[in-house]
């Protein structure tokens, strides 16, 4: 590997990771949500740092290329992130039904005693 690729594998970790703490810090990325995104950086960074460690891990698992483990774990984030946003979708979904529902029961309440209201005011002489 050449030193010029050692360092953007560094450089490009290090970004992303500051990216991801930017965006909880300035609460566009709830800890919560974030927590995937920051085990990838940080295994990018530890690799980037480490690139020993990866075909280490390749081996350890088996893999040919180091290159595929790569793929295999960004996939895998990848849908634990997809998982995670589907399960909290989900989650706001109902929770947007049920408001919607005491919405329309709150209107429905509102008319019934603006109508009861209506007759009396209009029978009182001023």
């Amino acid at each position: 590997m050449s030193t010029a690729t050692y360092i953007l594998g560094i450089v490009a970790a290090v970004l992303a990771l500051v990216a991801i703490i930017e965006l909880m810090r300035r609460r566009t990325l709830r800890e919560r949500h974030a927590v995937w995104w920051l085990v990838g950086g940080i295994l990018a960074l530890v690799i980037a740092v480490f690139p020993q460690t990866l075909t280490w891990a390749a081996g350890l698992f088996g893999i040919v290329a180091p290159t595929n483990l790569v793929f295999f774990v960004a996939i895998a984030l990848l849908f634990l992130v997809s998982l995670q946003y589907g399960a909290e979708l989900t989650r706001i979904e109902a929770k947007l039904r049920d408001l919607a529902e005491q919405s329309a029961f709150q209107d429905d309440r509102i008319r019934e005693l603006e109508q009861r209201t209506r007759p009396q005011e209009a029978s009182d002489p001023e």
